[in-house]
């Protein structure tokens, strides 16, 4: 039987903070968040979620303390958050603490410009992006639809399937499951994670409190 293929990363960095969100994509049609800290190398592994997210699409605001994401379930085909939505929570956690739904993949995730303003992308450029859920209203965010860019791999580590810098100008790479850091030259493995398997669980009660202030 054949081993089953390691799961891909992705890594996500806030501007602000010694704080990056790994979106880890696998085993199978699982996807899950973890939390570095960069200072330290210290990894907290967060939500599990059947279905895919799309690393690109996602963002950090600055301070790490808030999470954009664009989410593809195709379990929720025919309900009020369609099987494509994008959300804002709290990392390394998925609840929703706002929500919209889009209908398709095509657009979804957004980019934050401050630690609580936030771009979403629409369908397309002459598509605003759709009204919130009724459940989930960005209380606390400053919200606008538009275009904004992906997120990419440096290419630095020509070879890995991402790369690029922490905080510090630290060269960091993900490759066949592992995450790795190159100083001088050498290679150290930070962390591995290529024998975790899906095991969701509810959120701790911190990730689901709702921002405070107006919506927009």
């Amino acid at each position: 039987m054949m081993p089953p293929s390691p799961p891909r990363l992705f890594v996500i960095m806030a501007k602000s903070a010694h704080v990056a969100v790994i979106v880890k994509r696998g085993p199978a049609r699982w996807a899950q968040l973890v939390l570095w800290d960069t200072r330290r190398d210290v990894f907290t592994a967060g939500a599990w979620i059947r279905g895919r997210i799309y690393a690109e699409k996602c963002d950090l605001s600055p301070d790490g303390q808030l999470f954009v994401y664009a989410a593809f379930q195709g379990q929720r085909l025919g309900t009020s958050y369609s099987d494509s939505y994008t959300a804002v929570s709290r990392p390394p956690w998925l609840h929703a603490l706002a929500l919209w739904p889009m209908h398709t993949t095509y657009g979804g995730g957004g980019r934050f410009s401050d630690n609580r303003r936030l771009t979403v992308r629409g369908v397309g450029p002459a598509h605003p992006v759709a009204a919130a859920h009724p459940d989930h209203p960005p209380s606390g965010l400053e919200v606008v639809s538009g275009a904004t860019e992906h997120h990419r791999s440096s290419g630095e580590v020509p070879e890995a399937e991402w790369s690029g810098r922490d905080q510090s100008g630290r060269l960091v790479f993900a490759m066949r499951g592992g995450l790795f850091a190159r100083t001088d030259g050498t290679d150290a493995e930070l962390a591995s994670f290529t024998t975790q398997r899906p095991a969701p669980c509810p959120p701790p009660e911190w990730a689901t409190r709702p921002l405070s202030g107006t919506s927009s």
